[in-house]
C-alpha cells in the first residue's frame, strides 16, 4: 500500500503529467455531464429500455442513447467515418498519398473525418428519432413538429462533433487515447450498477457459490485478455560491428550487441473490435429479417462479428505493421536477423512470421468478443454478461494499458521508477520494433 502511495505521489509531483491528467478527468466529466442533457421537448421516462443491439449501442454511449441525451449517437459516427477514410486509404490513391505526406497529409485525412463524421450524423440522426424516440414521449406526447425536428438533428449532430473535439483535445493536450477513453468511460458507467443487478439477483437466490464463481471466471478472462494484448513474439536480430575513429588514432568499436524486434500476437490491439462492433448496426438495417442480425446473443450476430473481427485484425495489421519499412529501418542501422538476408529476404520472414501470429491472435480476439454470449446461456443477467470478455472488457484492458503506459513513459523520462517492479509496462501500441547498440530504434 505505501508502495502505491508513494507512486502516486511521483506522478503528482511531475508539474506537465500532472496537468494533463486533471485536463482528461475534467473533459471526462463534461462528456458525462453532456450525456445527461436531454434533447428538448422528450420525457426520457417515456422512451422504452433498450434491447439488442439498441443495448449494445447504449453501453458504448454511457447510457446517453437511452436517455435521448444531445449525445445519444455517442462516438460511434466517428469510428464509422474512420474506418471509412481507412478502407478508402487502399483503394483511392490521392488518400494513399495524404498517407505519405506525414504529418501535413495526416491533418488532411482528419479534416475529411471530421466531414464525413457530420455526414454519417446527419443520416443516423433521424434514425434514432424514428426508431426509439416514440410519439407519446415528444412535446408531451403531442409528437413531433417540422421544427422539433430539425432542431433535434441539429442538436445530436453537435452532440457527436463536440464529443469528437472532446477526445482529440484529450488526445493532443491530456492522457491516453481520447477517443478510446471516451468509449471505456461509457462501458464504465453501466458496470457498478450491472454488477450490483447480479449481485442482488444471485444472494436473493441463495447462490453464493454461484456468485464467486462468476467473480473468479470474469478474472481469469480478464487475465486471459491482459495476456492476449501483451503477446509479443521475439526474433533476434544482430548489429554489425563498426570501428570508430582516423588512422593513427585509437579505434573504438560500436555494435556487434544482440537485440529482438518484438511483433505483437495482437498488433491491431482493440481497432479490429471496435471497427466490426460499428459495421454491425449495417447488416440490422440491410437485412429483411432484421431480427437476425439485430439480436446480440444469436447465433448468426456473433458468427458475423467473429468473422469481421479476424479480418479486421489481418487488415489493421497490415496497415500498421510495414514489414518492408522493418527491414529498411534493419539495413540502415546496420542490424540483421541471424540466418535471413537483408532487404527483399528479410520482409519476407517478417511478414510470413507476421500472417503466422496473427492469426491465432484474431481467432483468440474473437473467441474473447463472443465470450458474453456464453455467459448469457449460463445464467449471467446481460448486462452483467457483456464484460465476461466480448467488447467492453477488450476496450477496458487495451484503453487502460495505453494509458499507462503513456504514464509510465513520463515517469521514466523522469528518472522515476515505471509502474512495474519487474519489467516495463506493454501497451496495445508503440512498442520498440528494435533497439540497437547505437540506440538507434524504430516504432512499430
Amino acid at each position: 500500500m505505501k508502495a502505491l502511495i508513494d507512486k502516486i505521489k511521483q506522478i503528482w509531483s511531475i508539474e506537465e503529467l500532472r496537468n494533463r491528467i486533471v485536463l482528461t478527468l475534467s473533459l471526462i466529466l463534461v462528456y458525462r455531464i453532456g450525456s445527461f442533457i436531454v434533447l428538448p421537448g422528450v420525457d426520457p421516462d417515456k422512451i422504452q429500455d433498450a434491447d439488442g443491439i439498441f443495448n449494445l449501442i447504449n453501453i458504448f454511449a454511457g447510457g446517453a442513447f437511452s436517455r435521448a441525451s444531445i449525445m445519444a449517437l455517442g462516438i460511434m459516427p466517428y469510428i464509422s467515418a474512420s474506418i471509412i477514410m481507412q478502407l478508402a486509404g487502399i483503394a483511392i490513391p490521392a488518400i494513399q498519398k495524404m498517407q505519405s505526406e506525414g504529418e501535413s497529409g495526416r491533418k488532411k485525412i482528419n479534416q475529411f473525418t471530421r466531414i464525413l463524421t457530420i455526414a454519417i450524423c446527419a443520416l443516423q440522426a433521424p434514425g434514432y428519432l424514428t426508431s426509439y424516440v416514440p410519439s407519446e414521449a415528444i412535446m408531451g406526447g403531442q409528437g413531433a413538429t417540422f421544427i422539433w425536428w430539425l432542431t433535434s438533428v441539429i442538436l445530436l449532430i453537435a452532440g457527436c462533433v463536440f464529443a469528437m473535439w472532446l477526445g482529440e483535445k484529450i488526445t493532443d493536450k491530456g492522457i491516453g487515447n481520447g477517443i478510446s477513453i471516451l468509449i471505456m468511460i461509457g462501458i464504465i458507467a453501466g458496470l457498478p450498477g450491472a454488477f450490483v443487478t447480479e449481485v442482488f439477483g444471485k444472494l436473493g437466490n441463495g447462490g453464493f457459490v454461484i456468485l464467486l464463481l462468476e467473480i473468479v471466471f470474469l478474472v481469469a478472462v480478464t487475465i486471459f485478455s491482459i495476456l492476449l494484448v501483451q503477446g509479443t513474439r521475439r526474433i533476434p536480430i544482430q548489429s554489425t560491428k563498426r570501428v570508430v575513429g582516423a588512422r593513427g588514432n585509437s579505434n573504438m568499436v560500436e555494435g556487434g550487441s544482440r537485440s529482438y524486434i518484438p511483433l505483437k500476437v495482437n498488433a491491431a490491439g482493440v481497432m479490429p473490435i471496435i471497427f466490426a462492433q460499428a459495421l454491425m448496426f449495417i447488416p440490422a438495417l440491410l437485412s429483411p429479417n432484421s431480427a437476425t442480425f439485430s439480436n446480440i446473443n444469436g447465433f448468426w450476430y456473433n458468427f458475423l462479428f467473429a468473422l469481421m473481427i479476424i479480418i479486421f485484425t489481418y487488415f489493421y495489421t497490415a496497415i500498421t505493421v510495414n514489414p518492408k519499412k522493418i527491414a529498411e529501418d534493419l539495413n540502415r542501422s546496420g542490424s540483421f536477423i541471424p540466418g535471413v538476408k537483408p532487404g527483399e529476404k528479410t520482409a519476407d520472414f517478417i511478414d510470413t512470421l507476421l500472417s503466422r501470429i496473427t492469426f491465432p491472435g484474431s481467432v483468440f480476439l474473437a473467441l474473447i468478443a463472443i465470450l458474453p454470449v456464453f455467459a448469457y446461456q449460463a445464467g449471467i443477467k446481460q448486462e452483467f454478461a457483456l464484460f465476461y470478455g466480448g467488447t467492453s472488457l477488450l476496450i477496458l484492458v487495451g484503453v487502460m494499458l495505453d494509458t499507462l503506459q503513456q504514464i509510465e513513459s513520463h515517469l521514466l523520462s523522469r528518472h522515476y521508477d515505471g509502474l512495474m517492479k519487474n519489467g516495463r509496462l506493454k501497451g496495445r501500441g508503440g512498442a520498440t520494433a528494435f533497439q540497437s547498440a547505437g540506440n538507434n530504434t524504430s516504432s512499430i
